[in-house]
C-alpha cells in the first residue's frame, strides 16, 4: 500500500496527508459506494459522521513550527530534478483518502463515489461536482487521466512501478473516469489508483513538467504556499474557502491557520533549536537524545512535553545497505562477513542507553513478520522455489548475529574470516585481498549524526583487514548520488503498510533496480523475489496476504542485502506545551499532526511561564 520515495534519512517532522475511497453496496455484480476495504467491509458506513480518532470541536487557528534539515531547492515534488520542500505534497488532493484506523480502506475525497467489479478488473470514479482548484475552477476527469500518464511516463520511478498494471484510463461520463487493469490478479489496484494525487493539466500545459521549479503548480489542498525562503524555510496556510473543509473526513483536522518549517544546516542544530522554542514539535529518532539531552528547565517545568506513544504499523527496515551493483557486494557470503562486523548489542549498551531492539523483519511488530520455520501454507509457495532462493529460508530462521555487549567479537571475526576465504578473500600484509585487489568501500551519509553508528563498524572491518572509509555529504549531493546509485553503501530504510501490495515492486522488483531515483537502493534483481512479489500483490483475502508477505520476508531476510540496525516500537514526540490532540489516536498513526490544535489556554499559560 505505502507509495513513498526513498527518504534521505534526518530528524523531518513531516506533516502527514494521507489519501481515500468508497463503501461497498452490491448493484448486480458492481460495488458501489463512499468507501471500499482490501478485505472486508469499511468501518465507516454511509453517511459517517467523522473519524473516531478526530476532535470535531478543535478551534480553526494559530500557527506551528517545524524544525527540519538539510536544504531545498524545488516546490514541484513530481520530478527527480531538484530536492522539494518539506511538506509540499499536501498541496494537492487524491481521488480518495486512506483512514489512519483501519489498515486499508479508503473513502471518497476528489471522486463522490466509486464502482468496482467483483474480479477487481477495472474501477471508476464519480468526481464531487464541489471539487475544485485554488482558483476556483473544476479538477475535472482530463485532469485526472493527464496526471496518471504523466507521472507514469516523467514522474519519480515509483509510479511506473506502482501504477503498472493500470492499462489506461478514460472519460466514461462528465465526471466519470474508469481505470482498466492489466488482469484481475492485482487486488490491490483499485485502491492505490484511489491514491494518484490528482494535478491541473490546463496548468501544466504551458510549462515544462521535467524542470525543477520555484513556481508552486496549480493546487486543490487544505494549503497553500504562503511564503519562502530557498533552502531556509517555507509557510504554508490554511486556504479559507478550501472545497473539501466541510467532508466528513476533514471533521477537526488540517487545524493550524500556518504550518511553517524552519531548514537547519544539521541535527545538532535543529534540535538546539526546538530547545530554544525556535520549533515547536520534535520527533526524536534519536534514543540517546530523548535518553540523555532533554534535562533541560522546560521539560522538567512543563514547558516542553515528552510523549511515548505505541505504534501498530510494522516498523521500518533501517540498516546499513550493501549495493548489489558493486562486484564485492554480489557475494552474500562477502555481505554476511561484513554484517558480522556491526556489534548492535554494544552500540546500544553504550551509544544508545539500550533503548532499541535489533531489526530482524522487514515487516516487524506485525503479523506479517516471518518467526519460526515456514508453516505448511508457507512452504507451499516456498517449495517450488527450492534451489533459487537460499537454502536457510528452509532450515532456519533468521536472525541477526548476536553478541555478549562486552565489544568482545572474536567469534565474530574468526566466522567473518572464514567466510570471507570460503568467497576468495585473504589477509595479505594485513589487507583483505583477492587478485590482486583489497576489500574497501565508501559508507556515504547524509548527516553527521550517523557517523556514530558508522564509525564503531569501520574500526571493527579493520581487525579483518577491510577498509571502511565514512563520507558525509550535503543533502544535494546525497540525493545526487543515490538517485544515480552512485555509492558502495548507505543507511536506508523502507517504511511498509499493514497492508503491503504493489509498491513491493519499487522496493525489490527487477525492473526498478534501474531506474533511477528508485526505491530498490541495493540494486536487488531476483526472479524468486519476483515472483513473490506479484502473489503478495493478487492476495486474494487478508489470510493468504499475510502468509504470502511471510515468504517474501523470509526470502528478502536470507538474501542480506542489509545489515540491520535497530527499532524502538514507539513514536517518540516533543513538543512546546501549547498544543492539544485527540485523546484518542489513531491505531495506524499515532501522532497524526494534521489532528493537533492550538490550545488558547495553554499558549496563554506557557506565555505567562516564559516571561516569569
Amino acid at each position: 500500500m505505502a507509495i513513498g520515495r526513498r527518504k534521505l534519512l534526518a530528524g523531518t517532522a513531516l506533516w502527514v496527508a494521507a489519501p481515500a475511497i468508497v463503501r461497498a453496496q452490491s448493484s448486480s455484480k458492481v460495488h458501489v459506494g463512499h468507501g471500499f476495504a482490501m478485505h472486508g467491509e469499511p468501518k465507516y458506513p454511509e453517511p459517517p459522521q467523522n473519524l473516531d480518532y478526530v476532535n470535531i470541536n478543535a478551534p480553526k487557528g494559530g500557527n506551528v513550527r517545524f524544525g527540519t534539515q538539510g536544504t531545498y531547492d524545488s516546490l514541484h515534488p513530481f520530478t527527480l530534478k531538484g530536492v522539494p520542500a518539506a511538506g509540499v505534497t499536501q498541496l494537492w488532493e487524491t481521488l480518495c483518502w486512506h483512514s489512519r484506523d483501519e489498515a486499508f480502506t479508503v473513502y471518497g475525497l476528489i471522486a463522490e463515489t466509486i464502482e468496482v467489479p467483483e474480479d477487481r478488473s477495472w474501477a471508476a470514479f464519480t468526481l464531487r461536482p464541489q471539487a475544485k482548484w485554488l482558483d476556483g475552477t473544476p479538477i475535472t476527469v482530463e485532469d485526472v487521466i493527464w496526471t496518471l500518464e504523466t507521472l507514469k511516463a516523467k514522474g519519480p520511478p515509483m509510479y511506473a512501478s506502482y501504477y503498472a498494471d493500470v492499462l489506461k484510463a478514460e472519460k466514461v461520463g462528465e465526471r466519470k473516469v474508469q481505470f482498466t487493469f492489466r488482469n484481475h490478479e492485482n487486488r490491490e489496484l483499485p485502491l492505490i489508483i484511489s491514491e494518484l494525487p490528482i494535478l491541473s493539466s490546463k496548468w501544466w500545459a504551458s510549462r515544462d513538467f521535467d524542470k525543477s521549479s520555484l513556481e508552486v503548480a496549480m493546487s486543490s489542498g487544505a494549503y497553500k504556499v504562503d511564503s519562502f525562503d530557498v533552502g531556509r524555510s517555507v509557510t504554508y496556510r490554511r486556504v479559507p474557502e478550501w472545497w473539501a473543509r466541510d467532508l466528513w473526513m476533514n471533521r477537526g483536522r488540517n487545524n493550524f491557520e500556518t504550518i511553517r518549517y524552519e531548514y537547519y544546516r544539521d541535527a545538532e542544530v535543529t534540535f538546539e533549536a526546538f530547545k530554544a522554542g525556535d520549533s515547536d514539535i520534535r520527533r526524536e529518532n534519536s534514543a540517546r537524545n530523548w535518553m540523555t539531552r532533554y534535562d533541560v528547565p522546560a521539560v522538567k517545568d512543563g514547558r516542553i512535553r515528552r510523549d511515548e506513544l505505541p505504534n501498530e504499523m510494522p516498523q521500518p527496515m533501517q540498516g546499513f545497505v550493501f549495493n548489489l551493483r558493486r562486484d564485492p557486494f554480489k557475494d552474500r557470503r562477502v555481505r554476511e562477513a561484513i554484517g558480522l562486523m556491526y556489534d548492535f548489542e554494544w552500540q546500544n549498551k553504550n551509544l544508545s542507553y539500550g533503548f532499541y531492539t535489533r531489526t530482524r523483519s522487514f515487516f516487524g511488530n506485525s503479523e506479517l513478520e516471518a518467526k519460526g520455520l515456514p508453516s505448511p501454507e508457507e512452504l507451499k509457495i516456498l517449495e517450488p522455489l527450492k534451489g533459487k532462493i537460499p537454502d536457510e529460508v528452509f532450515t532456519k530462521e533468521y536472525n541477526p548475529p548476536k553478541t555478549d555487549g562486552s565489544g568482545n567479537i572474536r567469534p565474530q571475526v574468526r566466522e567473518a574470516i572464514e567466510l570471507l576465504k570460503q568467497a576468495g578473500w585473504e589477509i595479505k600484509d594485513g589487507k583483505m585481498t583477492k587478485d590482486g585487489k583489497k576489500l574497501a568501500f565508501e559508507m556515504l551519509l547524509n548527516e553527521a549524526g550517523f557517523e556514530r553508528m558508522a564509525l564503531p563498524v569501520k574500526q571493527n572491518l579493520e581487525r579483518i583487514g577491510i577498509d571502511m572509509s565514512v563520507r558525509t555529504v550535503d543533502t544535494s549531493q546525497y540525493r545526487r548520488r543515490t538517485d544515480d546509485y552512485d555509492f558502495d553503501m548507505i543507511i536506508d530504510l523502507w517504511g511498509q503498510s499493514i497492508s503491503p501490495g504493489n509498491e513491493q515492486r519499487d522496493f525489490w522488483g527487477s525492473a526498478a533496480a534501474d531506474r533511477r531515483g528508485g526505491n530498490n537502493s541495493m540494486g536487488l534483481k531476483d526472479p524468486a523475489v519476483d515472483r513473490l512479489i506479484e502473489l503478495v500483490i493478487a492476495a486474494p483475502d487478508r489470510e493468504s496476504l499475510v502468509i504470502r508477505t511471510r515468504c517474501l520476508d523470509r526470502v528478502l531476510q536470507w538474501q542480506q542485502f542489509v545489515v540491520p540496525q535497530f527499532r524502538s516500537g514507539k513514536e517518540l514526540v516533543a513538543y512546546w506545551n501549547r498544543f492539544s490532540r485527540p485523546v484518542k489516536a489513531a491505531k495506524y498513526a499515532p501522532l497524526a499532526f494534521d489532528t493537533w490544535w492550538l490550545d488558547e489556554a495553554k499558549d496563554r499559560a506557557l506565555q505567562g511561564k516564559q516571561t516569569q
